[in-house]
């Protein structure tokens, strides 16, 4: 039986991309209700109608970097819903390719609101009744760029990281706890959903979105603590940690910036269409 079998789930950013996709699979597998949190009601309402056919599917616009709003809306889940038993933090946004001596603090800071202080604004709400119950999941989407050093996208990169380090230190305080509640971080590589349009990739191809929602689903059901997402690379996690251990830092810049690529990957960034 599916772990999402019964079960109520919440996805950030659950009207697009990856957030939308593994949405539709959570209910094929059982879910008993699916609930969408996203900024754009025409995205909410169009997910709605489609996914109506496959179960239960509630939609609430919430812009979930301003806490008081995760608050109420989430009170809202509960009136309305019930205790959500899986929460999926998928929401993210990238603003630029800027280096960061021109970036405005208006980006920084709603990078960093985003992609840093909405998971935990969200998880702060759904956490305290998954301890009480012994029961339950935490998905965060970070991004293989809180791994890696990347030019042109720095103040990303430093939310991503703030990301899976919260994430995963959250992880080990429910293990001391003996808690059932259960944290998976996600790294993927760039995906090809719309949000990073003219990136290009010198060795290591885009990803596809149905394949890695497919793979974080499975995480979740896996009860996987932490998964990096890169085509090529059996145990990326790995590999990368190994190579940053041993190499000099002039090597690894190298090899990463020359050789691989990845420190151009954002060179021809444009992003989303709006």
């Amino acid at each position: 039986m599916s772990k999402f079998n019964g079960k109520i789930v919440l996805i950030t950013g659950g009207a697009s991309g990856i957030g939308r996709i593994m949405g539709e699979m959570a209910l094929k597998k059982g879910a008993s209700a699916l609930v969408i949190w996203d900024i754009n009601q025409t995205n909410i309402d169009a997910t709605i109608s489609e996914m109506k056919a496959f179960g239960k599917v509630v939609g609430y616009r919430v812009d979930v970097s301003d806490y008081e709003t995760v608050a109420s809306s989430y009170a809202k889940v509960k009136e309305e819903v019930g205790d959500v038993d899986i929460l999926i933090n998928c929401a993210g946004i990238i603003t630029s390719n800027k280096t960061f001596d021109l970036c405005s603090a208006d980006e920084m800071d709603r990078t960093i609101k985003v992609n840093t202080l909405a998971p935990m604004y969200v998880a702060r709400q759904v956490l305290p009744d998954m301890i009480k119950r012994n029961s339950g999941h935490i998905c965060n989407i970070a991004s293989a760029g809180g791994m890696l050093s990347n030019p042109k996208m720095s103040v990303y990169a430093a939310s991503k990281w703030a990301a899976i380090g919260w994430s995963d230190s959250v992880r080990i305080e429910l293990q001391d706890m003996k808690s059932q509640v259960r944290v998976t971080t996600i790294a993927p590589y760039y995906i090809t959903t719309g949000m990073f349009d003219g990136v290009k990739s010198k060795v290591f191809p885009l990803l596809n979105p149905e394949k890695v929602a497919q793979r974080i689903i499975g995480a979740i059901e896996g009860d996987k603590k932490m998964l990096m997402l890169m085509k090529w690379i059996p145990f990326p996690h790995h590999f990368i940690r190994l190579l940053q251990g041993l190499l000099p830092m002039r090597v690894f810049d190298w090899l990463l910036g020359e050789v691989l690529g990845i420190y151009h990957t954002m060179d021809n960034f444009t992003g989303r269409k709006s």
